[in-house]
């Protein structure tokens, strides 16, 4: 495990810390809610090349936004029951895009699916201001 300690004003930090340690595009976010997926993986968005506003998808259930090179996909599974919700609008052929990267915010509800190559990073909460950021 990879541990940063970071707040706000180290976002892209935070970003480029993920991007050097994983080891997949398909990064699964794990956290409480308002511990700062969403606003981690908006500094990320920019990080991977896109001029995109990348913005929580909760009620599109995931957000595509384009580089030069890739696309990214930006999940959030808060409102899934289970996984075969998941398999009703095709989270599989996401998933087995080797070019793109796949972020997905809540990623438990379909832990059952998930390629063994994801790349777990979990956000922990220290106080008001600072993150622990892990890579599993």
């Amino acid at each position: 495990m990879k541990e940063l300690i970071y707040t706000l004003n180290d976002l892209d930090k935070a970003a480029q810390f993920v991007l050097k340690n994983s080891k997949s595009r398909i990064l699964l976010f794990e956290g409480a809610m308002g511990s700062g997926k969403t606003t981690l993986i908006k500094t990320l968005v920019k990080h991977l090349g896109s001029n995109d506003e990348a913005h929580s998808p909760t009620f599109a259930i995931v957000n595509e936004y384009h580089t030069p090179n890739y696309p990214i996909y930006h999940f959030d599974l808060y409102r899934l029951n289970d996984y075969f919700e998941a398999l009703d609008f095709g989270i599989e052929e996401y998933l087995s895009q080797p070019n793109a990267y796949v972020l997905i915010e809540w990623p438990e509800v379909i832990a059952d699916i998930l390629p063994e190559n994801s790349q777990k990073i979990r956000i922990i909460v220290k106080d008001i201001e600072t993150r622990i950021l892990q890579i599993l």
